[in-house]
């Protein structure tokens, strides 16, 4: 490589490229490295089962996409055609009942019977609240939060939630078990102080702006992400799998979009063996094994009113939930495991032929876990949806392995790119109110293995990149992120 550019980013998943955008924005020459063919990691969209079924490869709905400072900053609602259904999530349960978290709080919990209005107690602080729980759970946990009645709100909440005395409050099954069923998105054991705050921040954004799905896939995320960069006179470079930091062209700052164990490797001799040692102690999770469906007809659900959600949660009770997930932490395959689906053609038909649909899901395996677990998913989905069975036109179904070797930063399966318990989100990867910079000069690191941890906000790349810009070109002032008037859509966000 003989180019020289101010700036290098390796990786194109969404931090890497919010960290790509945000340098380029600053005026800096800017490149952009991927080992896959195509960029977005996370954030991509492809033809997995059957010609014109369009899949999320990654992830399908964003519930922080519209909460992230990034994508405030960006715009994202306004170079991306987002629809944000009327009920966020769905919880199905056996005989015909399911929980459903309509965006409208109020409305919510009068659909939740007897715990109702405990549920709206729990949750009504935080959700007027929002930007007070997203900034202070999007930066780095160390620093002093911008709102602290937000975060005396949320901290006290996550204990309840995330402790033997999760159930205090409630009566029923129904509100417990929509509790447990957002928070298992975490792949940690249950109950526990980190899954407790993770169900309740994306509760939090479910009730405050909803769960939005982007038209077209995931893809559109990324893609608006790559025009901006190029608009800016940033270069991408697809087919480059880089294995040293030494094979990268000259420049003043090196942003990478890996993992700690990547970022050691690639180093060499190059890292300070103290910071060797707090990298290698970095753990990682659970993995997922992830299933695609090609359907005939939507999903047939017992309770028809779980077709108005974007995502469900699949796994019956809290109890239910619970002991498939710490069986997944013990190394274990539940027989009845934990689903996480989506049905985003119902709200976005651009993603599959006339009249037929896309359904995404995954469950958690063990770490590496070699098990195809298509079967034990459709089960589990025609237990609360019988029928299903029927519908099914093709699959695509990947194991914990195939995830890995599709992304390396998932390692295991892990698509969180490091188990986010407290530890970890404390320190991810180490402690540090700047935990994106590392002590090599000019190296940052900026994926889902940095504060504030996984998911399709942006948020780690954006932070490295003003860290860079700060430590390596002497400017604390933020760039200017907002799209042109040509890079905005034509249709405006909607609820479906």
């Amino acid at each position: 490589m003989s180019e020289s550019y101010d700036a290098v980013v390796v990786g194109s998943g969404p931090n890497g490229l919010a960290a790509a955008v945000t340098l380029a924005r600053a005026g800096l020459s800017v490149a952009v490295y991927e080992r896959a063919e195509t960029f977005g990691g996370a954030a991509s969209t492809a033809e997995l089962t059957l010609p014109g079924f369009r899949h999320d490869v990654g992830s399908a709905v964003h519930p922080l996409a519209l909460e992230s400072w990034f994508f405030r900053e960006f715009g994202l609602e306004r170079r991306v055609p987002l629809i944000v259904p009327e009920v966020s999530y769905a919880h199905p349960l056996d005989g015909g009942r399911a929980g459903l978290a309509y965006r409208d709080l109020a409305r919510a919990a009068e659909g939740l019977g007897v715990d109702g209005p405990a549920y709206e107690r729990l949750m009504r602080p935080l959700v007027e609240h929002l930007r007070g729980v997203a900034d202070f759970t999007g930066n780095a946990l160390l620093r002093i939060p911008g709102d602290p009645l937000a975060a005396v709100f949320f901290g006290l909440r996550a204990l309840e939630q995330g402790g033997p005395w999760w159930n205090a409050r409630f009566r029923d099954d129904v509100v417990p078990s929509m509790i447990t069923g957002v928070s298992a998105h975490t792949i940690l054991h249950q109950p526990s102080l980190a899954a407790g705050g993770a169900g309740l921040v994306l509760a939090t954004y479910g009730h405050g702006r909803g769960w939005p799905i982007p038209v077209g896939g995931s893809q559109s995320i990324a893609d608006a992400m790559i025009a901006d960069i190029r608009a800016h006179g940033g270069m991408l470079h697809a087919g480059v799998e880089v294995t040293s930091l030494d094979e990268l062209p000259p420049s003043r700052a090196v942003l990478l979009d890996t993992t700690p164990r990547a970022l050691v490797k690639m180093a060499g001799e190059r890292m300070p063996e103290l910071y060797r040692r707090q990298l290698e102690r970095f753990r990682y999770g659970g993995g997922v094994a992830k299933v695609d469906f090609a359907l005939s007809d939507p999903v047939p659900w017992a309770q028809p009113d779980v077709a108005r959600a974007g995502t469900i949660h699949i796994g019956g009770t809290r109890a239910e939930i619970a002991a498939a997930e710490n069986a997944v932490a013990r190394g274990d395959l539940p027989d009845a495991p934990y689903v996480l689906a989506a049905q985003p053609t119902l709200f976005d038909p651009t993603r599959a032929p006339e009249g037929k649909h896309v359904l995404w899901a995954y469950t958690h395996v063990p770490s590496g876990s070699p098990a195809d677990r298509q079967e034990a998913v459709v089960r589990q989905i025609e237990r609360f949806a019988p029928g299903f069975r029927d519908t099914v036109l093709a699959c695509s179904s990947r194991t914990a392995t195939d995830i890995q070797a599709w992304n390396p930063n998932f390692p295991g399966g892990d698509i969180s790119a490091g188990a986010p318990n407290l530890t970890q989100l404390l320190g991810r990867p180490i402690y540090s109110p700047d935990p994106w910079r590392t002590p090599m000069k000019g190296v940052y690191l900026c994926s889902s293995s940095t504060s504030p941890g996984p998911g399709v906000h942006g948020l780690a790349g954006w932070h490295a990149a003003l860290s860079a810009l700060r430590h390596e070109f002497g400017t604390r002032l933020r760039p200017d992120l907002a799209p042109r008037d040509d890079q905005l859509h034509a249709a405006t966000s909607s609820a479906s």
